[in-house]
């Protein structure tokens, strides 16, 4: 009773310091979230991101199960404050555009292609030899730009883990899956990561994004190296340790490969069609004012929740429930299909989503004066904060940043006209260093997910970061070197 007492206390006496600071700040005549919230008000943020990083490590049995209330304790941490200092007309006008505009649309193409996807399985004898692995990871990584890294990564998880069941260490394997599938591979096509959707929203061309392939090519290259040399160093030891390929068939033989629950491959493209769908409405008057580009929809409390964002959401639950439908209970139990991995990702990101408001409105009140000019600059601050920050509003920041730099050529957009190196930099930013932490890109979170309940000791947080550094920064650094910096 004490320790929830104190606990109590402890959140009640930062509520009133915040409140005090923000207060301070806060102008009821002019709002501009960006200019009036104090830095501070990012602490709730931080405190969302430490407890992700920690929590699993020193509580995890009480972690998960109170994932929700910690979510919810951060978020009033800063939305009690934020009421008191600008009102609740404020406050219901944030919430509502975060959650309708932002975290609803995110969290139902997710929730869609978790179940379409988690309704197909290859059956049939995969062994998870270097050689496979590659092969599997390859497979995954160019299907990411077409059905999008959650799809691509919810179709090709379960067969990899299932390949590599054999093994004691396999955890690199899905370290380099998140690298690549969940990552990656999805900076071809608006489709592929949400970023990049909300650049084609802008204007950005669909296939422009193509031109990021020879930086995807240098990286997955490199990846694939790195990754064949440490895969087979592991492989020689689960071989010296006396465990085989064979341990996971026993005397069964092997079996040819074939797929169950195809039908959900048209499940996923009306998924992807009602995203593309989505890009293309707005193109109409029903949809859009055509004169402001203003989109037309519901209005609540003074936020615009657009009918094609309605149509998108509406056309995925039917495909997911469809799916849910007509895959038999079988071929789920085949792939241990639950609902876990994305009811955790839904948990968590709400908390994400609403703590980092202020977080968003600083950086974009003041991303025009951070004196960004050349490639290299945006590619670095649009990665580094898509690290931790969910990387489509931060690609979208960016993009309006280049947009206000002046350029009198290059890719004509709603923002402004940005030049095409400096497009690459914002869109490769945002896509790839969303692979930097579980929490730049939700597909990470639910591929972690899917790997412990499957058994698999993943690395934490912390753990996870020093992969990427180890890894992914050098990589991006020859990425620098090769496209951003001359």
């Amino acid at each position: 009773m004490l320790k929830h007492f104190n606990l109590k206390v402890f959140a009640a006496a930062v509520i009133l310091i915040l409140c005090s600071g923000i207060a301070a700040f806060a102008e009821t005549e002019h709002v501009n979230l960006g200019e009036q919230l104090p830095l501070w008000s990012c602490l709730p943020f931080l405190g969302m991101l430490l407890s992700i990083a920690i929590f699993p490590l020193v509580k995890p049995e009480w972690w998960e199960h109170h994932q929700l209330h910690a979510a919810v304790f951060w978020s009033l941490l800063f939305l009690v404050p934020f009421a008191i200092a600008f009102g609740g007309h404020l406050l219901i006008f944030n919430i509502l555009e975060t959650v309708l505009l932002d975290y609803l649309p995110f969290i139902v193409l997710l929730f869609g292609l978790f179940v379409a996807a988690g309704g197909i399985v290859l059956k049939g004898t995969l062994v998870g030899t270097t050689k496979v692995n590659v092969i599997l990871l390859l497979i995954g990584t160019l299907l990411a730009s077409w059905i999008g890294t959650t799809g691509a990564a919810m179709l090709m998880i379960r067969p990899l883990i299932k390949a590599n069941s054999w093994r004691e260490k396999k955890a690199h394997v899905v370290i380099f899956f998140i690298f690549m599938v969940a990552n990656i591979g999805g900076c071809l096509t608006p489709v592929g990561d949400p970023p990049l959707f909300l650049g084609f929203l802008r204007g950005v061309p669909f296939f422009w994004t193509m031109k990021l392939f020879p930086v995807m090519l240098l990286n997955i290259a490199i990846l694939t190296a790195v990754f064949i040399v440490m895969d087979r160093m592991f492989y020689k030891k689960e071989i010296a340790a006396g465990r085989s390929p064979q341990d996971m068939l026993g005397n069964e033989e092997k079996e040819p490969l074939k797929v169950e629950g195809a039908h959900n491959f048209i499940f996923i493209i009306m998924i992807v069609g009602a995203v593309i769908l989505n890009g293309l409405l707005p193109g109409f008057e029903a949809f859009a004012d055509q004169a402001t580009g203003e989109l037309k929809g519901i209005d609540l409390a003074g936020v615009v929740f657009p009918f094609n964002s309605m149509i998108q959401m509406a056309i995925i639950l039917i495909a997911a429930f469809l799916s849910m439908k007509t895959t038999k209970k079988t071929t789920r139990e085949l792939n241990s299909f639950t609902f876990a991995p994305i009811a955790e990702v839904a948990k968590l990101f709400i908390g994400i989503f609403l703590t980092m408001i202020p977080a968003l409105a600083i950086l974009k009140a003041n991303g025009a004066s951070l004196g960004l000019h050349d490639p290299w600059q945006f590619f670095w601050i649009t990665g580094l904060l898509s690290s931790f920050l969910d990387n489509a509003p931060t690609y979208l920041v960016f993009l309006t940043t280049a947009g206000s730099v002046g350029f009198t050529e290059g890719i004509v957009t709603t923002v402004g006209t940005v030049a095409p190196k400096i497009l690459m930099a914002v869109s490769a930013g945002a896509v790839f260093m969303g692979a930097n932490t579980y929490i730049g890109n939700a597909p990470n979170f639910m591929v972690k997910s899917i790997a412990e309940e499957n058994k698999i000791k993943m690395p934490s947080f912390f753990g996870y970061m020093a992969w990427s550094l180890a890894i992914l920064v050098p990589t991006f650094i020859i990425d620098t070197l090769v496209f951003f910096l001359f």
